[in-house]
């Protein structure tokens, strides 16, 4: 393992866009491509389905994509301050009988996943509502499993997996930040 505090490319921008090509591939196997629905957690979920759906898209079917902030819908809500930021939902249609694939970046507690699903249900009743992730990082708190996978790797419990996406972060890439122990 590397050292307290340092930083490890787990993942280049050239296997970023392969592990993309990959999942949309698997995305595609899932469901047929006129009732899939994208929706990716805010921030980088957000991001990353978009291009799941763009890849999908060369296909010749255009899927639709929203975009959803859990954090109303945390179990923790009382320990982020008074006053949360709170950002865009946006879900395109009514996800009646829909097949859903929820889009994240990092799945680690499952705990987010949850708050994600507690907030799909405001917007209807999914068919199938399937989990993608780039990186699963194990450590659950709750049985949440994802469909799809970028990469799995095994981190210590106190090290952070940054995804970064060229929109919001100038490029992309998985960075592996070790605190050691603590």
């Amino acid at each position: 393992m590397t050292s307290s505090g340092s930083m490890d490319t787990i993942m280049d921008a050239h296997a970023f866009a392969r592990a993309l090509e990959r999942m949309a591939g698997e995305i595609g196997a899932l469901a047929d491509p006129a009732d899939l629905v994208l929706v990716g957690i805010q921030r980088r979920g957000v991001e990353l389905a978009d291009r799941l759906a763009s890849l999908i898209s060369k296909s010749g079917t255009e899927i639709p994509r929203g975009a959803l902030d859990i954090t109303l819908y945390r179990d923790d809500l009382e320990t982020i301050g008074p006053k949360p930021f709170v950002g865009e939902t946006n879900i395109p249609c009514n996800l009646d009988s829909k097949s859903v694939v929820i889009v994240d970046d990092v799945l680690y507690t499952g705990r987010t996943v949850r708050a994600a699903l507690n907030e799909l249900a405001d917007f209807g009743r999914p068919s199938k509502v399937s989990l993608c992730v780039l990186i699963d990082r194990g450590g659950r708190e709750l049985p949440i499993q994802a469909d799809i996978v970028g990469e799995r790797i095994s981190v210590g419990k106190n090290d952070r997996v940054d995804v970064l996406v060229r929109e919001l972060d100038g490029k992309d890439g998985v960075e592996l930040v070790a605190e050691g122990e603590g």
